[in-house]
């Protein structure tokens, strides 16, 4: 079954309108994201809109402070809509290490804040952009860093962003075959097309491979796929068209 990453329609409310879209799309399952569950107010409203249009959110991604300085409401928020995993999706680029001890100690961070949400049982991991994939000065790649200093960090694999950070997502899906829990299903736009989406497109009408992709997804286990597009012009049709394509593969 594949959900839906809400930050997708963010530019889209509100968000009780979406979900109802979503249902009616065919679409089940949902991905949260950190501003929808903010406060107790947002909170109540998010657990609204899933309880209105009868949608799950398995998923959630959480800023790293949600997670290290209030892990009691991180588990709140989990427990209140029914998640299963969370991921810390982001750091800002003024954050980043420059080298592999750097990123070690980076995912040791991430692995001991996300000890008591592990230890209440539920999946923890990171989620990447393209820049864990570009080699450091010192010959290294950050994701890989990132999940060594973290061993019991899961994987949530943005396929699309592996790709722009230049790397091969199957040979990633093969060596962390074990960690790898979620994915992002999303596309890229051939060079020069939809630059008002920023370059992304429906799935199904890009350049990724997912055929392939989704083979490699599912022969490694993977529990959650969700359909993500960082910028479209319509989300209604981002859903829509996603979904078609993506219950083909």
């Amino acid at each position: 079954m594949f959900a839906y990453q809400l930050y997708s329609s963010r530019n889209f409310p509100p968000l009780d309108a979406t979900c109802k879209m979503l249902t009616a799309a065919g679409i089940m399952d949902t991905e949260g994201y950190g501003g929808l569950y903010a406060d107790e107010a947002s909170l109540a409203t998010t657990a609204a809109a899933l309880k209105g249009a009868r949608i799950a959110m398995k998923t959630g991604h959480f800023g790293l402070s949600q997670i290290e300085d209030t892990p009691d409401w991180a588990l709140k928020v989990a427990k209140t809509l029914g998640m299963e995993r969370l991921y810390v999706p982001h750091i800002a680029a003024e954050d980043r290490p420059s080298d592999a001890a750097g990123w070690r100690a980076f995912g040791a961070r991430l692995e001991k804040a996300f000890a008591p949400i592990r230890a209440a049982g539920y999946g923890t991991g990171w989620h990447n952009h393209d820049f864990e994939f570009k080699a450091l000065p010192d010959g290294s790649i950050p994701q890989a860093s990132i999940l060594t200093g973290g061993p019991s960090l899961e994987v949530e694999l943005d396929v699309a962003w592996v790709v722009r950070g230049g790397a091969d997502p199957i040979a990633w899906i093969k060596q962390y075959a074990g960690r790898i829990t979620a994915a992002h299903v999303k596309d890229i736009a051939p060079a020069g097309e939809n630059a008002n989406e920023d370059g992304w497109s429906d799935v199904g009408h890009g350049t990724v491979d997912w055929a392939g992709i989704m083979a490699a997804l599912r022969a490694v286990g993977c529990k959650h796929f969700v359909l993500e597009h960082d910028n479209p012009s319509d989300h209604v049709r981002f859903a829509t068209r996603s979904i078609a394509a993506a219950k083909a593969l």
